[in-house]
């Protein structure tokens, strides 16, 4: 008589190719997920003991569907027991076009005192030796030079010529490392005060943005102190 159950032998060459293809397809998901990074700092000159709790959030772009539906989801994230966000679509409306006189009205309306924007739209800096100059293309808007204060992007990130500046794609369709850069502005000077520049590699949807970017975004500015 034979015994019914038979020793089972494992073959080891099996058992290394079961293990490294466990690890491929392993490697396999996790490249799936996009690799966000953020990075803060502050702005020359600032006081680093101010804090803000009542803030109005504003996503920097001419398309209203982009910007309220990022600005809803960052605001979202940046709530909790003691901050009160809310996104300049919910405050403004949608009809005014984004400038800085819709900005203060909101901020007045809302008693901001502090305005976080979020710039939306891809732009390009361009220097000749022995200065600047501007360069347009048949897609985008290349302003002479972009920051957060009295330039070309204006106070609050709102762009001072906003029939040029609808020509700007958005950074969601833009392929490879996309760059989302957000200022936090207190509103009695209208200065800014600190700034989050986030990374991300390959968005595919607008969607996809929204589930990852703004908490991360949300996340560096909390962890500053600026918001409690």
């Amino acid at each position: 008589m034979h015994d019914s159950q038979q020793t089972r032998r494992i073959d080891p060459r099996r058992a290394v190719l079961t293990a490294m293809s466990a690890l491929i397809a392993a490697a396999s998901l996790a490249g799936c997920s996009v690799p966000i990074r953020s990075d803060g700092h502050w702005a020359e000159g600032v006081p680093r003991d101010a804090t803000y709790s009542r803030v109005l959030v504003v996503g920097v772009s001419p398309n209203v569907n982009q910007r309220c539906a990022f600005e809803e989801a960052l605001a979202a994230n940046l709530r909790d027991a003691s901050i009160v966000a809310r996104s300049s679509c919910r405050e403004m409306g949608t009809e005014p076009p984004l400038t800085r006189e819709s900005v203060d009205k909101a901020v007045a309306s809302f008693q901001a005192d502090a305005v976080l924007a979020t710039r939306l739209v891809e732009s390009s800096m361009e220097l000749a030796e022995g200065g600047t100059r501007e360069t347009r293309g048949d897609a985008y808007y290349k302003p002479i030079g972009f920051g957060w204060g009295w330039d070309y992007w204006g106070v609050y990130g709102v762009p001072v010529v906003y029939g040029q500046f609808q020509t700007s794609p958005s950074v969601f369709s833009l392929q490879g490392t996309v760059k989302i850069s957000s200022a936090l502005f207190e509103t009695r000077s209208a200065q800014a005060v600190y700034f989050v520049e986030t990374t991300a590699t390959d968005l595919s949807s607008r969607e996809q943005a929204l589930t990852d970017v703004t908490p991360v975004i949300a996340e560096r500015l909390l962890k500053s102190g600026l918001l409690r």
